[in-house]
């Protein structure tokens, strides 16, 4: 069962970053959303992840224990969905529906730049853990072919 445990592990990477990328791909979404059902601006949200571990342990105790000890990573898991509390930019448009008695309205804390770069960053670890899923199948296929010569 060992020669599995990289293709678990690429497979809960995949899951994950699919994950942050629908994430992210809903604040780009509402860049510009004013308004939403829970009222005010909408705010960016972020995964959160910490590392599978089947023992129940700390990511700390897992690395203490580990320690001197060649061991394979068990994966990534997503634990929640966050919002952001920081509060948008203020933008003063006295017409709008959404303004305040002041006139400004408070705009999405989405900076899109910051969110393009989340979603390179996103796509390009699922691209490798994609390749480390194909590696580990080609691993398993050429050792599969040695008891067959």
């Amino acid at each position: 069962m060992g020669m599995f445990l990289g293709i678990d592990a690429a497979a809960s990477g995949l899951t994950a970053e699919r994950l942050r990328m629908d994430v992210i791909s809903n604040n780009i979404a509402n860049a510009n959303t004013t308004r939403t059902q829970e009222g005010g601006a909408y705010h960016r949200r972020y995964v959160v992840f910490q590392p599978r571990d089947a023992k129940g342990k700390s990511f700390e105790k897992f690395l203490v224990h580990s320690m001197g000890k060649l061991k394979v990573g068990e994966g990534v898991r997503a634990v929640r969905i966050e919002e952001d509390d920081t509060q948008g930019p203020l933008v003063y448009d006295p017409g709008h529906p959404d303004a305040n008695a002041d006139g400004y309205v408070e705009r999405p804390n989405v900076n899109i730049v910051a969110e393009m770069v989340d979603m390179i960053t996103a796509s390009r670890a699922y691209e490798a853990n994609t390749t480390t899923m194909n590696a580990a199948k080609s691993m398993a296929m050429k050792a599969l072919e040695i008891g067959g010569n």
